[in-house]
């Protein structure tokens, strides 16, 4: 699958990043639909994309074209994470809710790496953070492993482990693919005959976990209703809970104020004496 359409910028530090969201769906020709377009079709799930505003429709854009894997699954490439000032001065929209959208609605994601590039930024941090509640769709990818020999190899993946064990907050360990995802051939001089033959094996896992994503659409729809069946009751919770809190007449406005002051003593008071044992209270967090 090749198409040009992706828009891309020289930084100040003469790195290339993309700078616009691209979404790659099939369809019956190849042509690319701009963001503003795309959210007003009736017949395209994404009029909810609107809260984020012009300033993010005019970075997000649609690439259409026939192709067999797409017919099953759609793909979403976001923006490179920036570093340093760049954050603040480059965004002009809401980008970790951006990417907190699209995470509650898709069944695969990758956080993707390169062996140069380990360090874990304020801003990937904030993004990663986003992700929160939907850890099983998390993979991650080790992007350019045969940029490196294998002795350095392992202390990159060492290096990585260790960076995403403090931002991931999971005792489960995540998925991470290591090989050189691109149309070149692996650079077999600087990975050596193991490393192309783990590279290989890598690339098949991943595509495999690509393919598998239509068998398991049904699941998912189903995980995702059952989160949000579950988000909803602990909201009533809840609001019967401060309901009952507040009082009949006198005191409202500093009764209200303590309440939001006091929200996470609320928040485990309203689980006490609750007859229900089919959703956890833990999961508050989350509302």
């Amino acid at each position: 699958m090749v198409r040009e359409g992706r828009s891309l910028e020289v930084t100040p530090t003469w790195s290339v990043a993309t700078v616009t969201t691209v979404m790659v769906f099939n369809g019956p020709d190849e042509r690319s639909i701009p963001g503003n377009t795309i959210v007003v079709q009736a017949d395209m799930p994404y009029s909810g994309l609107t809260t984020f505003g012009s300033a993010f429709l005019s970075k997000f854009e649609c690439s259409q074209m026939p192709h067999p894997l797409l017919e099953h699954i759609t793909f979403v490439d976001t923006p490179g994470v920036l570093s340093g000032e760049k954050q603040r001065t480059q965004r002009s929209y809401d980008f970790t809710g951006v990417t907190s959208w699209f995470a509650a609605k898709c069944d695969l994601i990758l956080l993707l790496f390169d062996p140069h590039k380990l360090d874990i930024s304020d801003e990937f941090k904030r993004v990663i953070g986003s992700l929160r509640g939907h850890d099983d769709k998390i993979r991650v990818v080790l992007n350019k492993a045969d940029q490196v020999d294998t002795q350095q190899l392992m202390r990159v993946y060492g290096a990585l482990m260790w960076s995403l064990g403090k931002v991931l907050n999971t005792p489960e360990v995540n998925r991470v693919y290591i090989s050189s995802f691109n149309d070149k051939p692996i650079n077999e001089a600087a990975a050596g005959p193991l490393g192309k033959d783990l590279f290989e094996k890598e690339q098949d896992d991943l595509l495999s976990d690509l393919k598998d994503i239509p068998k398991k659409a049904c699941d998912c729809r189903i995980n995702e209703f059952v989160k949000r069946a579950r988000a909803a009751k602990i909201h009533a919770f809840i609001i019967s809970h401060l309901k009952k809190e507040m009082p009949a007449m006198m005191g409202k406005a500093k009764t209200q104020q303590r309440l939001i002051d006091n929200l996470a003593d609320e928040f485990a008071k309203s689980s006490e004496g609750t007859a229900s044992t089919s959703w956890r209270f833990s999961e508050r967090r989350a509302v």
